[in-house]
């Protein structure tokens, strides 16, 4: 009985491993794609005040460790610091200079600058930036 139990659990361990969820989607890494953002913490104006034209979105390449995208108004770009689940944007962004109006855009870089990691949830469709254990920005998958 202890020996047929033992090996119940073994195997149980086995296809739990064989069956768990990794940052992977497709053969690729999850965190490769461009997100569009749907959230962000901290200002005192609503999301659709901050960006009511455009939404502000990122592209990440990792296999070239790049970034790119768009803060609602500006395209900014640079390069990828990550290592695991830690990632950063505080060095090297570089970003276009057009006259933006409101709070939108300065919310989203010095939201961006502060993020320490990520993680990616629902099959890889939402990715959260987060410094310490909060969550500051939530970016569903565009492609």
């Amino acid at each position: 009985m202890k020996k047929t139990f033992m090996l119940m659990m073994v195997l149980a361990v086995v296809l739990a491993a064989c069956t768990a969820k990794k940052n992977v989607t497709k053969g690729k890494d999850a965190l490769n794609g461009t997100w569009e953002l749907g959230y962000i913490s901290g200002p005192r104006i609503a999301f659709e005040g901050l960006y009511p034209n455009k939404k502000p979105f990122i592209k990440i390449e990792v296999d070239s460790n790049r970034i790119s995208g768009n803060t609602s108004c500006n395209n900014f770009f640079g390069k990828l610091n990550r290592e695991g689940h830690n990632i950063s944007f505080k060095e090297g962004l570089g970003m276009t200079k057009m006259l933006c109006e409101g709070q939108g855009e300065p919310t989203f870089i010095s939201t961006l600058e502060k993020i320490n990691r990520y993680d990616i949830t629902d099959e890889g469709k939402t990715l959260h930036f987060i410094v310490g254990d909060i969550a500051m920005m939530r970016f569903k998958r565009v492609n």
